[in-house]
């Protein structure tokens, strides 16, 4: 768990790199560079939000795609409150952890005080390595040229992919991520930066309500069968 956890926060936190480098290009100053890591600290929404500035967006708009898209950080607090049962006191500082990596290790835990551990070693070694490539890719960015050409934005869901992948056991939960890949391929061209993240949320209740469904009529054909041999 320790080593999966490091590796994580590792392999995302240098990721924070190229984040340093596009907002440095889209005109972000240094100290609003780093601020944005330091405060905002959900690299997706932030990747969002200096992409949209660099396509000329309104920054209002660039903001609110950016906020669309750090709302699925909430659902994953709802779920970890009960599994890592932290403190009232320490529950404000732990939010600030609640990412797609963090959620991810701590979930795959057996019990809680793993994922208490798991938790805490990736938010810890994400944010602190997340910063500091963070200042370094924006001190930087000057030399690197263009950053879209090394491809480092791929890392951060790259990893969240390796994590997710060994999690849908069953076929309902790979029906559920299947669903939520084709919205987002089918609302990425015509909505919004970040609205697609949360159209794609929708593929839960839609694939329950089905399998819920079908469910019912097996049991009401089993209960006919059965009444017909009765």
């Amino acid at each position: 768990m320790v080593r999966d956890a490091l590796g994580v926060g590792v392999a995302v936190g240098l990721s924070g790199f190229a984040f340093g480098v596009t907002s440095a290009g889209a005109g972000l100053s240094l100290l609003q560079t780093c601020a944005l890591s330091l405060l905002v600290f959900t690299g997706a929404s932030q990747f969002a939000l200096v992409g949209a500035l660099a396509a000329g967006g309104n920054p209002f708009t660039a903001a609110a795609g950016a906020f669309f898209l750090g709302t699925r950080n909430a659902f994953y607090g709802l779920r970890l409150s009960g599994l890592l049962g932290f403190s009232r006191a320490v529950r404000p500082l732990a939010a600030h952890w609640v990412i797609d990596e963090t959620s991810a290790v701590a979930l795959a835990q057996p019990d809680r005080r793993t994922a208490r551990l798991g938790f805490t070693i990736t938010g810890l070694t994400l944010y602190v390595l997340w910063n500091l490539s963070t200042l370094i890719g924006a001190l930087g960015a000057s030399a690197l040229g263009d950053t879209a050409a090394w491809g480092l934005d791929a890392a951060g869901p790259a990893v969240f992919l390796a994590l997710l992948a060994p999690m849908l056991r069953s076929s309902l939960e790979r029906a559920v991520a299947g669903l939520g890949v084709l919205l987002v391929l089918v609302c990425q061209p015509v909505l919004p930066a970040g609205v697609p993240v949360l159209a794609a949320a929708l593929a839960a209740p839609v694939v329950l309500a089905v399998h819920g469904r079908t469910a019912r009529g097996k049991d009401g054909r089993q209960d006919s069968q059965e009444a017909m041999r009765g």
